[in-house]
């Protein structure tokens, strides 16, 4: 990767609907070597994806939380990341090294909603305990 791949990342993170063309003119590339080099960073794993950054709040999610979570034994670990993903909530889950084995992050409505998440983690299979931490803003989220 060099400095204009870098340019054009930084340009599809801010808007991944951005065209070649358009982004050609900010980097003075030509429409073709644009898309080639948009295809060589997807042939190399560098963009995974492109996908949509939903508004939480429109779409209903105004509280956002992270809940920690212990686990009793590793042989836990495959039914909970299944139930993690069987979940509309979790927007996010991440396997810790520390005190604390998955950092969950969630987006649900209002407090009750939440107390809901909360009740129904705990009785997942394995989960010995949990520490729930409210989002109260945020500063930067990509």
């Amino acid at each position: 990767m060099d400095a204009i791949d870098l340019k054009i990342i930084e340009l599809l993170k801010r808007n991944g609907r951005m065209t070649s063309s358009d982004i050609g003119k900010d980097i003075h590339l030509s429409v073709p070597s644009v898309t080639e080099r948009i295809r060589k960073l997807e042939e190399k794993g560098v963009i995974e994806k492109f996908t949509v950054r939903l508004n939480r709040e429109a779409a209903g999610q105004r509280l956002l939380a992270f809940i920690s979570v212990i686990l009793e034994r590793p042989e836990h670990i495959a039914g909970f990341k299944k139930q993690v993903l069987r979940e509309s909530s979790v927007l996010e889950c991440h396997h810790l090294a520390g005190d604390y084995d998955y950092l969950v992050k969630i987006g649900v409505p209002d407090m009750p909603a939440l107390e809901q998440f909360i009740s129904d983690i705990k009785q997942w299979p394995g989960v010995v305990k949990t520490k729930t931490t409210i989002v109260l803003s945020t500063v930067k989220e990509e």
